[in-house]
C-alpha cells in the first residue's frame, strides 16, 4: 500500500519562499542530502481547524519498524531507577554511613546497619540484576571475596570443578585457603575481604580528631550514666566508670596510663527500667538522641562506625534480635534494657532530654 502525504498550500507556499531565498550551494545541499528524504508518504489531510488528522491509517513504512520489547542495556543504563531517592536525583546519591535512625525502638526501617544494607549498594545490585535478567544480585568488595562467598556454600565433601589456567588468587585460594586454614594476612588476601582503600582513607581522615571527639564523648557519657544512676525510675547502670559497678578496679587498672584519661571510661553504656513501656517511650521521645543500631567491636569501630551524635536503642529489638529469647534472658539481657551511645552535644541538654522523657513516660 502506498500512501502520501499531503499538506495545505500554505505550507508549501512558505518552504518554496524560503527556498527560493537560500544561497545555490545551500539548496544543492538540501535536496542532495538523504538525511532528508522520504521514505515514505501517507495520504492524510489536515483538518485546519482543530489540528487533527483525519485519517489514521497506519502507513507501511511504520508497520515494518521492529518495536523492541526490551530497551537496550545502553538505554538500561541511563535509565535506572532510584526509588528510596524522594527527590529523583539523576545521579544516585551516595549514603555514607554506618547506621540509619529507626522509626521506633521495637520496629526496624528498611535499613539499620550498612553491613547489612545500603540504598547505594542496593541501587546498584538492583541495577545487575536487571541486566543479567536475574533474581538478585550482590556486590563485594573484590571478585576474591564474591567467590569465597560461593565456596562458602560447599559441604564437607562436595567437590569444586575448575580449569586449570584459573586466575592466581582465584588457584591460591582453592588450593590453599579454602582445604586449611592459615596466617591472618593469608587469609585476608586470599580471601579480598581487606578494607576498601577509600573507607581506609576515611579511616585515616577520621583517626586525626579522634582524641577529640572521644574525649567529649567519654565526659557525656559519665554526666549521663551519674544522672541515670540517681534516678528513681532506673533499675540498675551498667557503666564501668560508676564506682559501685563490679569491674569499676579491673577497667581502670587496663586502661591508658594517663591520668586524665583515669577519670573516663566508654562511650556507650546501658540501663534498665524494668518496664518495657517505659524504655519503649524513653527511646521514642528524646530528640536529641537518634534511634540507630551500632556495634563496638574493635578500636577502628571508634574511628569510624561511631558516630558523634547521640544515639539510643533496645538493644533486644536490634542489635541483638537474633539471639533466641531464652539465651538473652540468661545473659541479662532483658527486654527493657536501654543502650545509650554518649555524642558530642552538650551533657546538659542530653541529660534535660532524657528527664522530660521520664516525666512524660508510662507509671
Amino acid at each position: 500500500m502506498t500512501s502520501s502525504l499531503s499538506f495545505h498550500s500554505s505550507f508549501t507556499a512558505l518552504f518554496a519562499d524560503v527556498s527560493d531565498r537560500l544561497p545555490t550551494w545551500e539548496k544543492k545541499q538540501i535536496s542532495n542530502n538523504n538525511m532528508f528524504k522520504l521514505s515514505c508518504v501517507m495520504e492524510k489531510s489536515i483538518d485546519g481547524n482543530t489540528h487533527s488528522v483525519v485519517n489514521s491509517t497506519t502507513p507501511d513504512c511504520l508497520n515494518a519498524i521492529d518495536i523492541k520489547e526490551e530497551a537496550s542495556v545502553a538505554t538500561l543504563l541511563m535509565n535506572m531507577e532510584n526509588e528510596f531517592d524522594p527527590f529523583d536525583a539523576l545521579s544516585t546519591p551516595l549514603y555514607q554511613t554506618a547506621t540509619f535512625k529507626q522509626p521506633s525502638a521495637i520496629e526496624n526501617g528498611p535499613y539499620d546497619y550498612t553491613r547489612s544494607g545500603n540504598p547505594t549498594r542496593d541501587a546498584l545490585q538492583s541495577l545487575l540484576a536487571k541486566l543479567d535478567k536475574a533474581d538478585r544480585a550482590f556486590c563485594f568488595t573484590s571478585g576474591m571475596a564474591a567467590l569465597t562467598a560461593v565456596t562458602h556454600l560447599l559441604k564437607t565433601g562436595e567437590e569444586i570443578v575448575a580449569g586449570d589456567d584459573l586466575y592466581g588468587g582465584s588457584d591460591r585460594l582453592l588450593s590453599q585457603a579454602v582445604p586449611r586454614s592459615g596466617e591472618l594476612y593469608f587469609l585476608q588476601n586470599s580471601e579480598g575481604s581487606g578494607l576498601a582503600p577509600f573507607d581506609c582513607w576515611l579511616c585515616l581522615r577520621g583517626i586525626k580528631t579522634m582524641a577529640l571527639r572521644v574525649e567529649k564523648q567519654q565526659e557525656n557519657a559519665r554526666k549521663i550514666a551519674m544522672y541515670l544512676s540517681s534516678h528513681p525510675r532506673v533499675k540498675k547502670v551498667y557503666y564501668a566508670g560508676l564506682p559501685d559497678h563490679p569491674g569499676h578496679h579491673l577497667h581502670f587498672s587496663q586502661s591508658t596510663s594517663s591520668q586524665k584519661c583515669r577519670q573516663r571510661c566508654r562511650v556507650s553504656f546501658s540501663f534498665i527500667t524494668g518496664s518495657v513501656a517505659l524504655s519503649k517511650h524513653l527511646v521514642e521521645t528524646t530528640k536529641y538522641f537518634s534511634i540507630a543500631f551500632w556495634i563496638l567491636m574493635s578500636f577502628t569501630s571508634l574511628i569510624f562506625v561511631r558516630s558523634v551524635k547521640s544515639l539510643i536503642s533496645m538493644p533486644c529489638f536490634m542489635s541483638h534480635a537474633s539471639i533466641p529469647a531464652a539465651v538473652r534472658q540468661a545473659r541479662g539481657l532483658t527486654e527493657d534494657l536501654v543502650r545509650i551511645s554518649a555524642g558530642i552535644e552538650d551533657a546538659n541538654d542530653l541529660i534535660s532530654d532524657l528527664d522530660i522523657a521520664f516525666k512524660t513516660g508510662p507509671i
